[in-house]
């Protein structure tokens, strides 16, 4: 994916058990979807409570988030609990939705890539941050895209 292409569609589970379908959020809502590696890793547990903590922000701005990983809805469920996470968190088991989006592997294919998109209301994608290091880095890029291309 590009930065002015569309997102595309996708159906996924998430840490509830519950069907998640892209076009009920996509194109209606301003969203970022951040692709991150594994629940409960140090990297991923920052990111993913930063994003927590800013989630107001977010929504002041209408906007929702999303986080993807290969982990079951029983892992992100957990990880979900531990850290109160106050949005969806998507089970991509086969990478499907990652490999929908391109995200690619890092460190000679071993690790799955973090990656954020940034989507307006019509469902163009107008940001892209990648960097597997850099886990709070992904937070600050996110909402200034939406406040300076949205």
């Amino acid at each position: 994916m590009k930065t002015g292409e569309k997102c595309p569609q996708f159906k996924a589970v998430n840490q509830n058990g519950e069907s998640f379908d892209s076009k009920d959020l996509i194109g209606i809502k301003k969203t970022v979807i951040f692709f991150y590696p594994k629940d409960f890793t140090p990297g991923c547990t920052k990111e993913a409570c930063q994003f927590r903590d800013q989630y107001e922000d977010f929504t002041k701005l209408d906007c929702e988030v999303i986080g993807i990983s290969s982990d079951s809805s029983k892992s992100h469920l957990a990880f979900s609990n531990e850290h109160n996470l106050n949005y969806h968190l998507l089970s991509d088991p086969e990478s499907t939705i990652r490999k929908l989006f391109g995200v690619p592997k890092n460190l000679f294919g071993l690790i799955p890539g973090r990656v954020s998109y940034v989507i307006d209301k019509d469902a163009t994608i107008i940001g892209i941050h990648n960097s597997l290091t850099n886990s709070t880095g992904h937070i600050a890029f996110a909402l200034d895209c939406i406040k300076t291309k949205s």
